[in-house]
């Protein structure tokens, strides 16, 4: 009995890995407004992916702050505009606003935040854009997020 017990928990344990999905991803920003990646992909078995951002620079967030915000890809310079006016205090992005899926807060130097989504609010054929709405960097700090199939 002891031998059939120990075979299936060995089994389990190495089957495990396997099905484990990485349902999250760390993504840096530096002080010469880039991000380390430019495109992360959402395994489809996680319901809930976690996207962590550090800020590897130097200087403060209200010279050189970043925020990862993910949007579909045609909202994403309405966004990125209506940001710029919410301000730094709002993490330049519009209260409320409907077409973010999800973001950070804005970190400076040696900073870092997190943020997790219901994967539910992906659709798979569906293009999503994630970047850095901190106003001048949406356009160089941005990158793709696709779910897979």
């Amino acid at each position: 009995m002891f031998a059939k017990v120990a075979f299936a928990a060995l089994l389990s344990a190495m089957t495990l890995p396997a099905l484990a999905a990485d349902c999250e991803a760390t993504i840096e920003g530096n002080d010469a407004m880039q991000f380390n990646m430019k495109e992360m992909t959402v395994d489809k078995s996680c319901t809930k992916f976690t996207v962590h951002l550090k800020h590897t620079g130097k200087l403060p967030k209200a010279a050189m702050g970043h925020n990862w915000v993910l949007t579909k890809t045609a909202d994403k310079q309405g966004v990125a505009t209506d940001g710029m006016t919410a301000g730094l205090t709002k993490d330049y992005v519009k209260a409320d606003d409907a077409r973010v899926i999800a973001h950070t807060k804005v970190v400076g130097g040696g900073e870092s935040d997190s943020v997790t989504f219901d994967t539910s609010k992906l659709a798979a054929g569906e293009n999503y854009t994630f970047f850095c709405s901190f106003p001048g960097h949406w356009a160089i700090m941005t990158g793709t997020l696709k779910l897979s199939s």
